[in-house]
């Protein structure tokens, strides 16, 4: 059975920095794409950030350019956010995501897999 199972999440005042992790079972994901999304409350979920499955091609939405970055370890099958100068708008329910290709996941539509969520909330 597949599975992705994220931690790190919490509570953090706006400014301070979280790391999330996604731990895949089930099967390995080293020659997939990874992915971050998020979904707010009353709000569609959205892209965050993805990595290709060497590594190679890393891309983030604008809204988190500079402050979060993607990386995966293939060896231990997680793929790891760092989330830096947080702000409360970044407060959300972020979830992993595995896609079968060898590039780059964007867009929730070529997710096979997704985590189980794991909340982030980031005071004023």
């Amino acid at each position: 059975q597949v599975q992705l199972v994220e931690s790190g999440g919490g509570l953090v005042q706006a400014g301070g920095s979280l790391r999330l992790s996604c731990a895949a079972s089930g099967r390995t994901f080293s020659s997939w794409a990874m992915g971050w999304f998020r979904q707010a409350p009353g709000k569609e979920r959205e892209f965050v950030a993805t990595i290709s499955w060497s590594g190679g091609s890393v891309y983030s939405t604008d809204s988190v350019l500079g402050r979060f970055t993607i990386s995966r370890d293939n060896a231990k099958n997680t793929v790891y956010l760092q989330m830096n100068s947080l702000k409360p708008e970044d407060t959300a329910v972020y979830y992993c995501a595995a896609a079968p290709t060898t590039t780059v996941v964007r867009d929730a539509i070529g997710v096979k897999y997704w985590g189980q969520g794991t909340q982030v909330t980031v005071s004023s």
